[in-house]
């Protein structure tokens, strides 16, 4: 659990994968995020900390903490991409590659 978090470093590397979300249930979109990301939460005893985050982790507290901003990952999306049904999405997924090895575009 993450409370109050915000993101306080993000690296330059970017992985652009299809996320979905709740809020359009039935589509997914092409979005890139930072391959790795640190950020400050508080505790439940009122602590401030701060935690690493690598490859799907990262990309799910970026999409988490957007929300939190009243940001959607479709305003993350490039200009000229849109959304796609999440029938057409189903099996395209990629495996998360680490910083030693590039990823795929």
């Amino acid at each position: 659990m993450l409370l109050n978090p915000r993101i306080i470093n993000a690296s330059t590397e970017t992985d652009e994968q299809y996320e979905g979300c709740l809020c359009f249930f039935d589509v997914r979109g092409m979005v890139p995020r930072p391959l790795t990301l640190e950020g400050e939460h508080t505790t439940l005893d009122g602590q401030t900390k701060i935690a690493a985050f690598p490859y799907g982790v990262a990309r799910l507290v970026a999409h988490e903490i957007d929300q939190l901003l009243g940001r959607f990952y479709t305003s993350r999306m490039r200009e000229g991409v849109t959304p796609i049904p999440v029938e057409e999405c189903r099996g395209i997924g990629r495996p998360w590659t680490s910083p030693e090895s590039p990823p795929h575009r």
